[in-house]
């Protein structure tokens, strides 16, 4: 080769501005170089590296051009600080039912996966004296892009106020609005709830018992007043005696169905809070030697994976989990520049009807 005759690969190649010492001409190039040589704003090269739709297609080819021209390939440690934030979402939980965060895991995922995004799960106690600070030192070390919070840890005001305070964006599930429609999923629990009811006494139903979840959960208190509500829609009453709270648990299902079926008058059907209950429900009524729906009929909510494996299978308030995880993620991309505005669709709960439940029948 003739000595200062450069190669073709080598002419072609776009060089960095001159006058930099033969130290920097030999680096890596970086982002800035890149933003530099294409005159836009390095925000809008981080914008084309992680392929968001805020950039117009011209400004797209030259900047894409130009990183081929330098040979620029960003690490993910550079996207990180690009945003200063990682690449992980991060899901804030205090729910019980592993079913639930299985499901909502799943749907965040969804929403995030193919633009190389990660999930990060976090469970927690809302009792705990040192839960707030022990999330706000999660967010802040794994510099979070956000965080996704379902009930009940999205009830809290508190934790709400921490994460602005560090600015970490969150998105938040819960039964009724908290705040912002940008930074809310609502599932109108009540809606559910007020169905199953209806359905329980258009079947004949007049001892109707319910198994609420925990009272710190906002979804407990939703579904007792949409299911009292669907009672009285239907000239009845919820009595406080067919009341029994649990822990949307498998075992306080079975717990609080014990003590409602020991009574002189027991219910002739039981709406559970969610189907982890109902199943709880299912063992006690069997222990009684009671036949469902024969002798008792039971209605779960969420419908769950568990709907389909318990027997017969579960009637159940459709709650869309995984859905809502969806919803819930894509809201917090569409904050960080990612994703078009999206509507704010509503969640609205229906009940399945399956073979849990059937016409009341006098002993």
């Amino acid at each position: 080769m003739t000595k200062g005759r450069k190669t073709t690969s080598q002419a072609n190649r776009r060089e960095l501005p001159r006058g930099e010492s033969d130290s920097a001409q030999n680096r890596r190039p970086t982002i800035n170089d890149v933003a530099r040589l294409a005159k836009v704003s390095k925000k809008t090269v981080s914008r084309v590296i992680n392929d968001s739709p805020f950039v117009r297609g011209e400004t797209r080819e030259r900047i894409t051009a130009i990183m081929s021209e330098l040979g620029y390939t960003p690490d993910p440690q550079a996207r990180g600080l690009a945003f200063r934030r990682s690449f992980l979402i991060g899901l804030v939980y205090d729910n019980p039912s592993s079913q639930y965060v299985i499901d909502m895991q799943q749907g965040i995922l969804d929403a995030v996966r193919e633009l190389g995004f990660e999930l990060i799960v976090h469970p927690c106690n809302r009792r705990q004296p040192n839960f707030l600070a022990e999330v706000r030192s999660f967010v802040e070390r794994q510099k979070l892009f956000g965080v996704v919070l379902p009930p009940s840890v999205s009830e809290d005001e508190e934790l709400n106020k921490a994460l602005i305070e560090v600015g970490c964006p969150y998105t938040r599930i819960a039964s009724i609005s908290l705040d912002e429609p940008a930074r809310m999923v609502v599932t109108h629990d009540h809606r559910g709830a007020a169905e199953a009811a209806r359905h329980l006494a258009d079947l004949g139903h007049r001892r109707i018992a319910f198994i609420s979840g925990p009272d710190m959960f906002r979804s407990s208190h939703e579904r007792r007043r949409g299911f009292a509500q669907g009672l009285a829609d239907r000239g009845l009453k919820l009595q406080p005696k067919y009341i029994k709270e649990g822990a949307y648990t498998f075992e306080s299902g079975i717990a609080c169905a014990k003590k409602l079926l020991a009574m002189d008058a027991p219910p002739t059907a039981i709406f559970a809070g969610n189907d982890e209950m109902a199943a709880g429900v299912y063992r006690a009524a069997r222990e009684a030697g009671l036949e469902i729906p024969r002798d008792l009929s039971v209605v779960g909510f969420d419908d769950s994976a568990i709907c389909s494996k318990v027997w017969p299978p579960l009637t159940s308030v459709l709650l869309p989990i995984r859905e809502m995880g969806r919803i819930a993620a894509t809201k917090l991309l569409v904050e960080g520049g990612l994703r078009e505005r999206i509507e704010h669709p509503e969640v609205s709960p229906t009940l399945v009807v399956r073979q849990s439940t059937a016409a009341h029948r006098e002993a």
